[in-house]
């Protein structure tokens, strides 16, 4: 497949350079045999696959009711390359062996050529109708197989039946209506199962499927499905063909689009060789054969060959998870490093900075020398900012800890109200505070939470302060305890200008102090982000609820005692 490949690039090369000359023509179709495994091979296979359908499967006077070769022709020409010349090449050795088969299947000159020409006509339709509608040829989704055996299976053949059912008509005398049925839905057989199984089957699945616990489950499953088509074709004179699907379904889950395919192939091959047999669920009809026929491809074809969708779907759906653990993994990737960054800035800065508080007290206190009032304010000025960059340290720490798993929480039995009451001492003492009327409110006993209690009191201090810092205006703050289902809700409520959903939408975003880093409200906007991993960690969530002009709620639960 690569040579051929290869073959269709540099074909493609010389059909669309300008000027293209004869010698030039010649030396690309020249390559093509120059590398003939691929287009031999399915020379080959066309011509026994022709011979085998028409001495063992005519129905509709000469026409067949399962018709493989096709579909073959369409698989490996789609899988093989493009380009002008490539195509008149590929082209004509299919027909060469299609000419072949019909020959040394005992046809007539004059049947073996219009046979040959409808079928040529066929598999070149199937190949422009695959690439206008299906051209990527992904198998491996429900949209790219579905186009792709609606337009290259259903559609393609339907010319040369219409012509074929012609001939036969004006030569023979055969039934037209008979003939195009037998002909359109035996092609579409072929062309909706074969030609899946070549553009579906890839190297990485071929390699899977060399697996020892794979090969064995591939033979069991064949095995399986084997034995059921004797019975059920061979054996059982009742309708009972359905028995086959629940295992082309479970061959669909584990083998995917290529073992589907070769299952319908040989259920195909079975109903077809049962009806021909006199056999089966169809012995019973007292019909023609021609009219059993079309009843088992028209079974195939609406009953068994949309599994092929199934097995597209799932092979799309692997696909899709295969790319969200990829980037998943590289979203841990990236977080990792950014943690690792944190963490590597914040002790960088710790060390100069612990230095530029100690010779700011130094300054301050005048024990570098006397100072003057502005000199001292100074001083104090150079102090609170150093320790405000110290803090942010520590929140990146924390932070850069808590992303990487570094941070352990130690789940104990945990007693909310008493914590809340801790927390309400200490905002009360504020001097930001000192407008606010801070209160406790739990509501109903035993409400006692799994969790860390020195990190559950670091989310809601850090709550209450944000509460305090930018809803000071509010005149009041609750915190709440309440029991809800089989866990505790804690809430800190004020009565500040709220939040828009945009707003809240982005409050528990690193750095992202939603507009305020411009006013005179302190802040870094990394300490809900730090309440949130914190929560996540002890098992619980954490949220807000918030309109503009009616203050927040911002709310923790966790799983209760």
């Amino acid at each position: 497949m690569a040579n051929a490949r290869a073959l269709g690039a540099t074909d493609l090369e010389f059909s669309e350079a300008p000027g293209v000359t004869v010698r030039q023509a010649v030396t690309t179709a020249a390559s093509l045999f120059a590398q003939p495994l691929a287009p031999m091979l399915t020379v080959l296979g066309v011509a026994v696959l022709v011979i085998l359908a028409v001495t063992t499967a005519r129905t509709a006077g000469l026409v067949a009711a399962l018709w493989a070769a096709n579909g073959l022709a369409v698989g490996v020409w789609l899988r093989s390359g493009r380009g002008t010349s490539f195509d008149l090449s590929f082209g004509a050795l299919v027909a060469l062996g299609i000419l072949a088969g019909e020959f040394l299947a005992g046809n007539t000159p004059t049947l073996a050529v219009w046979f040959t020409a409808a079928n040529m006509i066929e598999i070149v339709v199937a190949v422009l109708l695959a690439r206008r509608f299906a051209p990527t040829l992904n198998l491996a989704s429900v949209g790219g197989a579905s186009r792709f055996i609606f337009w290259a299976a259903i559609v393609a053949p339907i010319a040369a039946g219409l012509i074929v059912a012609s001939v036969l008509l004006a030569i023979h005398g055969a039934p037209f209506l008979m003939s195009f049925q037998t002909w359109w839905f035996g092609h579409a057989l072929g062309l909706a199962v074969v030609a899946p199984f070549v553009l579906g089957f890839e190297k990485r699945q071929l390699q899977s499927m060399l697996e020892p616990l794979r090969v064995a489950e591939t033979v069991g499953l064949f095995t399986l499905l084997a034995g059921t088509c004797v019975v059920v074709y061979f054996f059982v004179a009742l309708p009972i063909s359905f028995a086959v699907i629940p295992i082309l379904i479970l061959i669909a889950a584990r083998l995917r689009v290529p073992g589907v395919t070769a299952a319908l192939v040989l259920v195909a091959v079975a109903a077809v060789g049962s009806m021909m047999a006199g056999l089966g669920p169809s012995s019973h009809l007292d019909t023609p054969l021609a009219e059993r026929a079309v009843i088992v491809q028209l079974t195939i074809l609406f009953g068994y060959v949309p599994i092929v969708l199934v097995a597209s779907l799932l092979e799309e759906r692997d696909r899709l998870s295969e790319r969200a653990r990829a980037g998943q993994l590289r979203a841990e990737r990236a977080s990792a490093a950014k943690s690792r960054l944190l963490a590597n800035v914040a002790h960088e800065i710790k060390s100069p900075i612990g230095g530029i508080i100690g010779i700011g007290d130094l300054w301050s206190s005048g024990q570098l020398g006397p100072v003057t009032q502005t000199q001292a304010e100074m001083a104090a000025m150079l102090v609170k900012t150093a320790r405000q960059v110290e803090a942010l340290s520590h929140d990146l720490l924390d932070v850069a800890r808590a992303e990487s798993g570094a941070v352990k929480v130690e789940l104990r039995l945990t007693d909310v109200p008493g914590i809340l009451e801790d927390i309400r001492a200490a905002t009360v003492l504020r001097p930001e505070a000192r407008a606010l009327s801070v209160s406790v409110q739990c509501e109903g006993d035993g409400l006692i939470a799994i969790a860390d209690s020195q990190r559950l009191a670091q989310v809601i201090d850090n709550l209450a302060t944000n509460a305090v810092k930018y809803a000071s205006s509010g005149g009041s703050l609750v915190l709440r305890a309440r029991r809800i289902y089989d866990g505790v809700r804690i809430e800190v409520a004020d009565r500040g200008p709220g939040l828009t959903p945009e707003k809240q939408a982005q409050l528990f975003e690193p750095f992202n102090r939603l507009g305020l880093e411009r006013t005179t409200v302190e802040g870094h906007g990394i300490g809900l982000a730090l309440a949130k991993r914190l929560i996540e960690l002890q098992g619980g969530s954490i949220g807000v609820e918030s309109r503009p002009g009616e203050g927040a709620t911002f709310w923790i639960e966790l799983p209760a005692a």
